[in-house]
């Protein structure tokens, strides 16, 4: 018998912007972001000291991104900024990718300013609006990307050309794109609404997340990151609370809250841990033990990345939890695209000076 997530019809019922359509494009996304990035004029940067990328919500996911790459694989530190100031210590020797998809987040607009301020060293990646006019006008590096879609659906516009200036300032070396797009393009087969629900992992979790309160683990550092954008798209789009963490910090604190926790009253818990597939024999044992310890509080699925180096894995697990986020939009029952609650206090903020 065949599963709800099986019926196009079903899954789409509730999408009249297609953001099923925009996830399946997402691979081909990536390889034109990289042409756009390939094309763009970017001049020769002093070496910074720092990069900073600022930025919000779909915008400053990229950026998470970029960050794990520098983490492993160079020697300047790399910060991503959700506010409307840089920090302090911000100047000359800062790089700072300002980024913003439609061009006009206000907070992004108001750090821009304060870089300029600082006189760091600017890119601006944006569709358009504000933020490229301030670019053109200050003359400082633009790359342009398409406009015309949610921002949290243009990650790889949002990424790809981040991570592709960086190699060419020499700050990262440089990746396998090919590769990685060409990861993409199997997962985007394997998991698309076509492929059965038996032999669909992301129509699985979507399925064991319906109705019930989820916490997902990153079982390290760049799975953090990844687990958070986990988090923001199941909230966006299938408008469902859920909560993220990461090994090993949660074995301090948080896997003590699992003591009462079912005494909160939530009907059901569901932990998501998800793994690059070759952690250390620690971080493993860390998971097995918290998935004994909270057994019988919460069921715990693991999720594992697809690809071998880090460029892949990274796209391919956060590539997972799109299609769960909009699986389980369709079973809630709800327009994954349709962000209300965030336009209501856009229009209230708009009343503050």
């Amino acid at each position: 018998m065949s599963h709800l997530l099986d019926d196009r019809k079903y899954v789409l019922r509730n999408d009249p912007k297609d953001m099923y359509g925009l996830t399946m494009a997402f691979p081909d996304q990536c390889a034109r972001a990289l042409e756009i990035a390939t094309q763009s004029n970017l001049p020769t940067v002093r070496h910074p000291h720092c990069v900073v990328l600022t930025g919000l919500g779909g915008s400053a996911a990229g950026g998470d991104l970029t960050r794990a790459l520098f983490e492993f694989d160079s020697a300047v530190p790399f910060l991503v900024n959700r506010d409307y100031t840089l920090p302090k210590w911000a100047g000359p020797n800062t790089l700072v990718f300002a980024t913003s998809y439609s061009g006009n987040t206000e907070e992004t607009l108001s750090a821009y300013r304060d870089a300029s301020a600082k006189g760091c060293q600017i890119v601006c990646v944006t569709s358009g609006g504000e933020l490229a006019s301030l670019a053109q006008r200050d003359g400082h590096p633009l790359v342009t990307i398409p406009s015309g879609q949610p921002p949290r659906t243009a990650l790889g516009f949002l990424f790809v050309p981040v991570a592709a200036a960086c190699e060419r300032f020499g700050l990262l070396p440089q990746q396998n794109w090919t590769r990685a797009f060409d990861v993409l393009q199997s997962c985007a087969k394997l998991w698309s609404v076509e492929t059965p629900y038996d032999d669909n992992e992301p129509k699985q979790v979507a399925d064991a997340l319906f109705g019930n309160v989820s916490v997902l683990y990153g079982l390290g550092f760049w799975q953090g990151l990844v687990a958070g954008r986990w988090k923001g798209q199941i909230c966006e789009n299938a408008k469902n609370m859920t909560f993220a963490h990461t090994f090993p910090e949660l074995c301090h604190n948080e896997v003590l809250g699992w003591v009462e926790a079912d005494k909160q009253g939530v009907a059901s818990w569901v932990s998501v841990v998800l793994q690059d597939g070759q952690e250390s024999p620690k971080m493993k044992k860390r998971a097995e033990v918290t998935a004994r310890l909270i057994h019988g509080v919460a069921q715990t699925l693991t999720v594992t990345a697809v690809g071998d180096s880090l460029l892949e894995k990274m796209l391919s697990l956060t590539y997972y939890g799109d299609f769960v986020s909009l699986y389980l939009a369709a079973l809630n029952g709800v327009d994954p695209e349709n962000i209300d609650s965030i336009n209501i206090l856009k229009s209230e903020l708009a009343k503050v000076d």
